[in-house]
């Protein structure tokens, strides 16, 4: 926290790492391809060939953001150094944000960029299952019953008898054999061992480029075996996401929003034996840098009408900036 305190004191010094990160070769401008120009005093780089200029912000999710970039920097430092995430109430009250909705806006714009376009397929030997995810209904005590919960798909790679590698997870329509082939196709090498239960879903994978190695738990319980043996993979993430979405988020998720924290966990989970925090941070920042912008309607799932207090003149729901003149030891003036 000493180093990041000493790094991102300043807007400008935010900047400046951004360009690093989007431009490591040097300024390369977006209307001509020109590489090299020069940065102007209002942060802006200025292309020498065709004139275009453009703020290293513009077309990232910092594109026209209000907040200022230390705040930015402060909140993604948050986001990806704690172990179980932050709150928006939580980020909220860290950075003195004014307003709740704006603290919310930020998370789920970063949540919005950690899935990689082309990113790596799990491999190996790949456990998948499917899980209901939300609230506590009547009537629902498990299965595949139908309700108001979310049917989300779970792949892990399993490292035997290291452990686990790497988690996908993913909201699902159902648990036909279409759309449980499309997630496995979507997120399994192909080639690989992938292990399931005794649903019909599944069958047909093994024509389809993979091992199925499929185990009923019906058979199991028959025989007198341990069920959760047969999967141990699947269930403990789906466990840890189910705890993690109570603890962090006291349970409070909507619907419409659930796969972005499904991402979040995945993101989390897959980089759990990271020794170095500042390395994670890097990663979203670099996401967040070759993401579009993601504007504020786009996160609103269901718009609805309510009720805003007015606010006092002169205040504004976005935090104040952390770039500020030394405050030469106030404490010794008292």
């Amino acid at each position: 926290m000493g180093e990041f305190l000493a790094w991102f004191g300043t807007d400008a010094d935010c900047r400046d790492y951004l360009a690093w990160i989007r431009w490591p070769g040097g300024f390369m401008c977006e209307g001509c391809g020109h590489v090299g120009g020069w940065e102007l005093a209002d942060g802006r780089w200025r292309c020498p060939r065709c004139s275009h200029r453009t703020s290293v912000t513009a077309g990232t999710i910092f594109d026209k953001t209000r907040t200022p970039l230390t705040v930015w920097f402060s909140a993604v430092w948050s986001f990806a150094t704690a172990k179980d995430g932050i709150s928006a109430v939580e980020l909220q009250r860290t950075l003195q944000i004014g307003s709740y909705q704006t603290a919310w806006a930020m998370l789920h714009r970063l949540r919005s960029v950690l899935i990689r376009p082309g990113r790596e397929l799990l491999s190996g030997t790949v456990e998948v299952d499917e899980t209901y995810v939300g609230g506590q209904e009547p009537g629902l005590a498990g299965g595949r019953a139908k309700g108001k919960k979310a049917l989300v798909a779970v792949a892990v790679e399993d490292e035997q008898p290291k452990g686990f590698g790497r988690c996908r997870m993913r909201i699902i329509a159902d648990g036909s054999a279409a759309t449980l082939h499309k997630f496995v196709t979507d997120n399994v090498a192909a080639g690989s061992t992938v292990i399931t239960d005794g649903w019909t879903g599944y069958l047909g994978i093994d024509n389809v480029g993979y091992v199925h190695d499929r185990r009923s738990q019906r058979a199991a319980k028959a025989l007198g075996e341990d069920i959760g043996s047969l999967m141990p993979g699947v269930h403990r993430v789906a466990s840890l996401a189910k705890r993690w979405l109570l603890s962090t988020h006291q349970g409070a998720v909507d619907a419409e929003h659930l796969g972005g924290y499904l991402d979040e966990f995945c993101f989390r989970f897959n980089r759990r034996r990271s020794r170095s925090r500042g390395l994670v941070f890097l990663r979203v920042l670099q996401l967040a840098v070759g993401h579009d912008p993601v504007p504020y309607h786009q996160l609103i799932k269901r718009p609805r009408p309510r009720d805003v207090p007015p606010r006092p003149p002169g205040t504004t729901g976005h935090p104040p900036s952390i770039d500020r003149p030394r405050a030469d030891r106030p404490w010794r003036n008292h």
